[in-house]
């Protein structure tokens, strides 16, 4: 492909770009409540008169579906056996070329009801309304995540521990090299492969580190709209596990995929900017501003409440465990990294906090839906943060919920932030979960075997 094509859309003409890519096939994306890709592939035939005759549709059920691929069923009976149709629609804002596939493109949709309601399930229609409350107060937020995950040899047997994969050196990582760049070096083949294939895609990457785990890698994202962010941080988990299994890796984005090791997190910069893009969390004096005080304080108050947003798996809360490389708190100070929330060094145009506590496995339109709202609610309500913290806050008591089942009854009963994102929402994510909960307390752990078999 030459190198002055624009792979990804900007606005031109959608058949011409099609055309002047030589697209003949299109794979339309509708992110679910666990961040899965689902959707239709289309002839660009069929894509074109679905811009045109809008009758491009998908089951309803498509937000009812377990991580396990199970339906959860609905609230309304009636309903989850009838199945309704949603309308997708393309937003051709998202179209790019799919690398490694000649011919195909990606592009996300939104689901509509079919007067042309939003489909408000949509974890897409969630954070936008979500921006809209933003908007509407003439405020602008900005985003930027980090992002954590595992290399690792194949797994195809679940019941035996996920290992290293082996390097260019030929042998597996077996202790621990935290910004080694030596040990990136053993994983270049799928990094290099990573970056190209971004670029085509038109993904804002910026720095790559080895992190601490072994084989534990972190990618960073350019600041952006948190809508756009969202949608890219879902095509890079589709592109890295691409490029590890050409490589006869994978790659996973789970919580805490090895006991023994770091987890991974999906740490998330926030700011406020207003239309013209002065920054609303410091002063000129180059001070924290009150707003900024008080969306600390929404932050430290409803977190605690709206944990599934941030770690909605049950294997997300093996990671959030004091002195295991996340933090369990909600404490809050400058470049201290076992805060919950971190306030990074920079002057008055880069002030942020930094909410560290979603992890990888987060539905990153839920996450960055979650933070804000909570921020939000906190500038509303003009809560105050607490006092700084200082030193090691990893010895600070928690307050966030230690399971699942907590987290979800707590989750259930936050009726500032369910009014604001909504019922539709709320019925069908509390659904989900609480299948997914039920699914996992079915099972008999090796743990449970190892441990009670014989001695109890």
């Amino acid at each position: 492909m030459p190198d002055n094509l624009n792979t990804s859309f900007a606005g031109a003409d959608t058949q011409s770009w099609l055309k002047t890519h030589a697209i003949n096939e299109v794979e339309c994306f509708v992110p679910d409540v666990n961040g899965v890709l689902r959707g239709k592939t289309l002839p660009v035939a069929k894509f074109l008169k679905s811009l045109d005759d809008r009758a491009l549709y998908l089951p309803s059920s498509a937000f009812l579906v377990a991580v396990d691929g199970r339906y959860s069923g609905s609230i309304d009976e009636g309903f989850a056996y009838a199945d309704p149709d949603m309308r997708m629609v393309p937003d051709t804002s998202t179209l790019c070329v799919a690398p490694g596939n000649a011919g195909k493109a990606y592009i996300f949709a939104d689901t509509f009801h079919m007067d042309d309601r939003p489909w408000m399930a949509s974890p897409r229609h969630v954070l936008r309304a979500v921006l809209d409350l933003y908007h509407k107060r003439g405020w602008r937020a900005v985003m930027a995540p980090e992002l954590e995950f595992y290399l690792t040899a194949p797994n195809p047997d679940p019941d035996r521990p996920i290992t290293a994969p082996v390097g260019r050196n030929g042998r597996p990582e077996n202790v621990q090299h935290p910004y080694d760049m030596q040990a990136m070096e053993e994983f270049e083949t799928v990094t290099r492969r990573l970056y190209e294939h971004a670029a085509i895609t038109g993904l804002p990457l910026d720095t790559l580190i080895h992190e601490s785990g072994t084989a534990q890698l972190e990618i960073n994202l350019l600041h952006g709209d948190p809508l756009a962010l969202a949608d890219k941080v879902l095509l890079f988990k589709r592109l890295a596990r691409q490029a590890a299994q050409a490589n006869g890796m994978h790659a996973t984005f789970m919580a805490k995929p090895i006991a023994a090791q770091a987890g991974s997190s999906m740490h998330l910069h926030m700011s406020i900017v207003d239309e013209s893009g002065e920054p609303l969390f410091a002063g000129k004096d180059g001070e924290d501003s009150e707003m900024f005080a008080h969306f600390i304080g929404g932050l430290q108050k409803y977190i605690p409440e709206i944990m599934p947003l941030f770690a909605p798996n049950v294997n997300s809360y093996r990671r959030i465990r004091p002195n295991h490389s996340a933090p369990a708190n909600i404490e809050w100070s400058h470049d201290n990294r076992s805060c919950g929330l971190r306030v990074p060094l920079g002057g008055r145009a880069a002030r942020r906090i930094e909410n560290r506590l979603p992890g990888a496995d987060a539905n990153p339109y839920l996450a960055m839906a979650g933070s804000l709202i909570a921020g939000y609610l906190g500038i509303e309500e003009q809560l105050a943060r607490s006092a700084e913290a200082s030193g090691n806050a990893y010895k600070s008591k928690s307050t966030l919920p230690k399971t699942m089942e907590e987290a979800l009854d707590r989750f259930a009963a936050c009726e500032p932030v369910r009014a604001l994102l909504g019922e539709d929402f709320f019925q069908t994510y509390l659904r989900v979960k609480s299948v997914e909960l039920d699914l996992f307390q079915s099972v008999v752990t090796s743990w449970e075997r190892d441990h009670l078999l014989l001695k109890v």
